[in-house]
C-alpha cells in the first residue's frame, strides 16, 4: 500500500478550506477543530492518529489538496439529457427562482429557494434533516453547523454567512443520528469534501441524499467580522442578532441588540474588504458553481433580474431525481421557477470564470517556485500571465494586512487609494 500524510500535509502547504470534515472522518477522535488566525483548522493529537497503520481517512476526505472535478462529475451526474461547460460544469437545468413567503424571500440572501425548499422537503417527510449553518448562540462572531429537523431551524440558518464555516460539529451527530435521508448545504468546498468522504464511508452515502452547493467567490476570515464591528464602533458582546445579508437584494448587514441598531448596504461594507480578509487557499480555487452539488443556488445580479430588489435565485441542478423535487415544490405553490439561460448564468457570476484563469493560473505560478497547490483536473485558461501575478502579489499583500490586527488602521487608507476586488 502506498504511504499517504494525514491532514497535517494539509496545514503544512497552507492548503486548509477549514471545512471541518476531517474531524467528522477521524475514526480515532485524533483531530479537533479550532480557531487559529481567524479560521477553522483542525489540531491532530499524532498519539491517537492511526495513519501509521493505513488510516488516510483524513487525507482521503481533505478538498484542500485537490479534487477532479471533471473527473467526479461525470461519475455522479449521468442522467438522460445532462450537458457539460467549462464554466458550471455538469447541468441539467439552470432557473431563476424565489421562495413564495415574501418574508423568507426578503429575509434571505438572494431569493429564499434553498430555504424555502429545505422547508417543503422536511414538512413533506422527503427529508429527515439537513445540515445547514447558524450563528453561534455563544458567540455572533462564531458560526456553527447544526443537523436541521424544523420549519424553525431552518429559518435560524437562513441567509448568508461571511464568515468560516466548518461541519465538523454536524458530521459527527450526522453519524451517530439513527438511518434517514438528509441533505448537506455548504460551499463548494464542503460540497467537494463530502464527495470525498462519502466516497469513503459506505453508512454516511447511505444517510446523505443530496448535496446543495452555494456559490462562493471567496470565504472571509473571523477577522472580518471583528474588523467591521470595530470599526462601526459595535460591540459584539451586546449584540442579539446580527445578519450579513438582510433586508432584500442585495440587501445589508444588520445589527440589533442593547441600544444597537445598524445598518450598512453589503456593497458598503463588504465588498471593499474581499481580499483583506481572504484565506489565501480561497486564491487557488477553482470550483465557484459547487459543480459536485446535485443542486447548486446563488444570486443573479445581470439585466434583468438586478433590478429585483426583494430577492431572485438562480439555480444550476444536475441531478433528475432533485430536479423533479424542485418542481414538484414549485408546483406546490410554496417557490417559483423560470428557465434561465446557461450562458446569462455565467455572466452573472464574474468569479467564475476569473477563478477557471486567473487562480488556475496562479497555481500554475506558485507551482513554478516549487509551491504545493491543490490538484485540480480542470483544463479551462490554462496558463500564466502576468495580470495573474501581480493580482497574486496584490492580494497576498492585502491579506499580510488583514491577518495582522496592528496593522487594520491601513485598511481605512488603502481603501481610499485604491479599488479593492
Amino acid at each position: 500500500m502506498t504511504s499517504k500524510p494525514n491532514i497535517n500535509y494539509t496545514l503544512k502547504h497552507d492548503l486548509c478550506t477549514g471545512c471541518g470534515i476531517c474531524e467528522g472522518v477521524c475514526p480515532n477522535e485524533a483531530i479537533t477543530t479550532i480557531i487559529k488566525n481567524g479560521r477553522f483548522l483542525p489540531s491532530i493529537d499524532n498519539s491517537l492518529c492511526k495513519n501509521s497503520k493505513g488510516c488516510y481517512r483524513c487525507y482521503g476526505a481533505c478538498p484542500g489538496v485537490g479534487v477532479h472535478l471533471i473527473t467526479l462529475a461525470k461519475e455522479y451526474f449521468t442522467d438522460e439529457g445532462i450537458k457539460e461547460d467549462n464554466i458550471c460544469g455538469r447541468y441539467l437545468k439552470c432557473y431563476t427562482g424565489f421562495s413564495s413567503n415574501y418574508d423568507i424571500r426578503y429575509h434571505s440572501a438572494s431569493g429564499g429557494v434553498v430555504t424555502q425548499f429545505l422547508i417543503w422537503l422536511l414538512e413533506n417527510k422527503k427529508i429527515d434533516g439537513a445540515v445547514v449553518t447558524k450563528f453561534d448562540k455563544d458567540s455572533l462572531l462564531k458560526v456553527k453547523s447544526v443537523i436541521a429537523t424544523t420549519m424553525e431551524d431552518i429559518l435560524a440558518a437562513k441567509s448568508s454567512k461571511y464568515t468560516p464555516v466548518s461541519l465538523h460539529d454536524a458530521l459527527k451527530k450526522l453519524k451517530k443520528a439513527p438511518d434517514g435521508r438528509y441533505v448537506v448545504v455548504g460551499l463548494p468546498c464542503h460540497i467537494e469534501g463530502m464527495r470525498k468522504l462519502m466516497g469513503i464511508d459506505r453508512k454516511l452515502r447511505k444517510k446523505v441524499v443530496g448535496l446543495f452547493g452555494i456559490y462562493c467567490s471567496g470565504s472571509r476570515t473571523f477577522y472580518m467580522t471583528e474588523y467591521l464591528m470595530k470599526s462601526r464602533n459595535i460591540d459584539i458582546d451586546k449584540l442579539n442578532f446580527l445578519a450579513y445579508r438582510d433586508n432584500g437584494c442585495l440587501g445589508g448587514m444588520v445589527a440589533k441588540g442593547d441600544n444597537i441598531d445598524f445598518y450598512e448596504d453589503y456593497q458598503s461594507y463588504c465588498h471593499p474588504l474581499r481580499t483583506m480578509f481572504h484565506p489565501r487557499r480561497c486564491l487557488l480555487c477553482v470550483d465557484h458553481f459547487a459543480e459536485l452539488a446535485d443542486i447548486s443556488f446563488g444570486d443573479i445580479h445581470v439585466e434583468p433580474y438586478k433590478n429585483d430588489k426583494v430577492g431572485i435565485n438562480s439555480l444550476v441542478v444536475r441531478s433528475t431525481e432533485w430536479h423533479d423535487l424542485l418542481l414538484e415544490a414549485a408546483q406546490s405553490g410554496c417557490l417559483e421557477v423560470s428557465d434561465l439561460d446557461k450562458d446569462i448564468l455565467i455572466k452573472s457570476q464574474t468569479m467564475a470564470k476569473i477563478k477557471k484563469s486567473r487562480y488556475m493560473g496562479t497555481g500554475l505560478f506558485l507551482k513554478k517556485l516549487g509551491r504545493v497547490i491543490p490538484d485540480y483536473d480542470t483544463t479551462y485558461g490554462v496558463g500564466i500571465k502576468p495580470q495573474y501575478i501581480i493580482g497574486y502579489i496584490r492580494n497576498s499583500f492585502d491579506q499580510f494586512i488583514g491577518s495582522h490586527k496592528f496593522l487594520w488602521p491601513l485598511i481605512k487608507v488603502i481603501k481610499s487609494k485604491v479599488n479593492i476586488h
